[in-house]
């Protein structure tokens, strides 16, 4: 597989997609990388390691679109951007997949304006893939419809669902609805309306209501919410686990009877730091597109490019877009 990478998305970029190119290709993540963003800039970041030079090809592209540049616009007016430069590639059939650890928003806006909606689809969504108790679950939508309606609800549920049997290599994957109780009744308008559409679904396999204390628990496969509650949970989230991290190492520092504990309890705490890490889990994919859009965090290292870029080639081996386009053409 040939995985297009927009070399200046990330917060430290390009040297994190530099280095996670390199590591891509030491690791055999896959077939070749397209670093995407300005020549002589890379060839000089890129002359500092050891490689395979044919596996790593630079495609100029003078423009960056930055975080803080409104989404939709900068899709638009920077058609020279590595960003809409990489979706081009994989548009034309040049690159396998794109991927980008820039601006979440003109992501989607670009990918939108480069391949398109799959036919039928309203809202194409986030999906993140999340660490749980027992597993991973997929959790849409985490920011790209912060507006929603019950029917939109209802297509995340089934891009989720059909995502979930590709990744999990699930038959009948669970589905649930992010709410504030389990009762059915419970929530707000949207969340009432679309749990009685979800529960007539023939499409997926609905078990009710989750609330977020449950979250990370892995009793379900797939979590459906709006863009809005999505992105304010992920946030969240991420930063109970940094502050429980902090307190940690701030306790552990104060007595010897702590640290010895901290010792003895070490190999918990490196699970639960590998488990919780965003670096392991790469990127999310925009689903409901007509390609394959992978987006990492903003706060993206070497390895965590590298597992985005990863994560792409892996889902371009599957048929998961096909799958997708046929369902929603029948539908």
């Amino acid at each position: 597989m040939k995985i297009a990478l927009d070399a200046y998305g990330s917060d430290n970029c390009p040297f994190a997609e530099v280095e996670g190119a390199v590591l891509a290709i030491k690791e055999n993540v896959c077939e070749k990388i397209f670093l995407v963003g300005k020549e002589d800039e890379l060839s000089r970041h890129l002359d500092k390691y050891i490689y395979d030079k044919s596996r790593i090809e630079i495609v100029h592209a003078c423009d960056v679109i930055s975080m803080e540049e409104e989404a939709s616009q900068a899709a638009r007016k920077k058609k020279n951007s590595s960003m809409v430069t990489a979706l081009q590639l994989h548009k034309d059939k040049i690159a396998s997949a794109a991927v980008s650890a820039g601006n979440t928003g003109a992501m989607m806006a670009a990918s939108l304006f480069t391949y398109g909606r799959i036919k039928n689809v309203s809202r194409p969504a986030i999906a993140l893939t999340f660490p749980t108790v027992y597993g991973q679950e997929i959790v849409l939508d985490v920011g790209a419809n912060v507006d929603c309606e019950p029917q939109h609800l209802e297509q995340f549920a089934v891009l989720g669902s059909l995502y979930a049997k590709f990744l999990f290599e699930i038959e009948s994957p669970k589905v649930s609805l992010l709410n504030i109780g389990e009762e059915s009744k419970k929530g707000n308008e949207l969340t009432k309306a679309a749990y009685n559409i979800l529960s007539q679904s023939k499409d997926i396999n609905f078990i009710g209501n989750i609330e977020g204390k449950d979250l990370l628990k892995g009793i379900t496969d797939v979590v459906v919410c709006d863009g809005f509650v999505g992105n304010v949970m992920l946030k969240s989230v991420e930063g109970a686990a940094i502050a429980i991290f902090d307190i940690m190492k701030e306790q552990m520092k104060k007595d010897w009877i702590a640290k010895l504990g901290a010792l003895l309890s070490y190999p918990v705490y490196k699970y639960l730091k590998t488990k919780l890490d965003h670096t392991e889990y790469g990127g999310a994919l925009l689903v409901g597109l007509n390609g394959i859009s992978v987006v990492g965090h903003g706060r993206s290292n070497a390895k965590a490019i590298k597992n985005a870029v990863k994560f792409a080639a892996k889902i371009s081996e599957t048929a998961f877009i096909q799958q997708v386009k046929e369902h929603f053409e029948r539908n």
